[in-house]
C-alpha cells in the first residue's frame, strides 16, 4: 500500500512534525490536518511557527519556513486510537529522520511519539536526550491538536507548550491579528 498524504521533507529542515497517520478527512482531500476543529493549522501561526495562519491545501508553503511534515504510519488512514503501528513503520521515520537530517522533530502527540520511539510514555516538552533514538536531531512532544482535543486544550495549556517549542527553536514569527 501506498502513502496515504506525501511526506513533505527536505534535506536539513529546521524542523519535521510527525503525526500518527492520515485522519479520514485529510485522507480525503489529501491535505494534513485538514478537519474542520483541528487545531494544528491555527497552533502553528500563534505559536509563531509561521508568520500567518496557513490552510491545510497550502501545506507545501510550509518548505519555506524550513518546516515538513510525515506521518509514522505513511499507509494507514484514521483516527489515532485505532492505527496499528509496526515495527516497519518505526524503522521507516527512523531512516527517514536519519536521511532528512532536521534540525529537530516534533511528534504531534505522546501517543505518537512513544510508539515511534518505543516508549512507554512520554511528557509534553524537549525529550530527555538520553530517550533519543542514535542519530537523531532534538526531539519534542506536543499536545495533539485533534479536534477531539479541543476540550483539553485550554483547560491545561497545550498552546504554551507550542508555544515554548518555537521559542527553543527559534521561531520568531508572531500571527497576524
Amino acid at each position: 500500500m501506498g502513502d496515504i498524504l506525501p511526506d513533505l521533507l527536505a534535506p536539513g529542515l529546521r524542523l519535521v512534525f510527525c503525526g500518527m497517520a492520515a485522519g479520514p478527512h485529510s485522507a480525503r482531500v489529501g491535505a494534513y490536518y485538514a478537519r474542520p476543529g483541528n487545531r494544528f493549522w491555527p497552533a502553528l501561526a500563534e505559536a509563531g511557527f509561521t508568520p500567518q495562519r496557513l490552510r491545510p491545501e497550502a501545506f507545501p508553503d510550509l518548505l519555506r519556513h524550513g518546516i515538513g511534515l510525515t506521518d509514522l504510519a505513511k499507509g494507514q488512514w484514521g483516527v489515532d486510537r485505532v492505527v496499528r503501528v509496526t515495527q516497519a513503520d518505526r524503522d521507516r521515520l527512523h531512516a527517514t529522520i536519519r536521511a532528512t537530517r532536521p534540525q529537530a522533530l516534533a511528534f504531534t502527540s505522546g501517543r505518537t511519539a512513544a510508539l515511534a520511539l518505543g516508549l512507554r510514555r512520554v511528557a509534553f516538552g524537549r525529550l530527555a536526550e538520553a530517550l533519543r533514538p542514535p542519530g537523531f536531531p532534538p526531539v519534542f512532544v506536543l499536545p495533539s491538536t485533534s479536534g477531539s482535543n479541543n476540550g483539553n486544550w485550554v483547560r491545561n495549556g497545550y498552546q504554551q507548550v507550542w508555544t515554548d517549542t518555537a521559542m527553543a527553536l527559534g521561531f520568531a514569527h508572531r500571527a497576524a491579528s
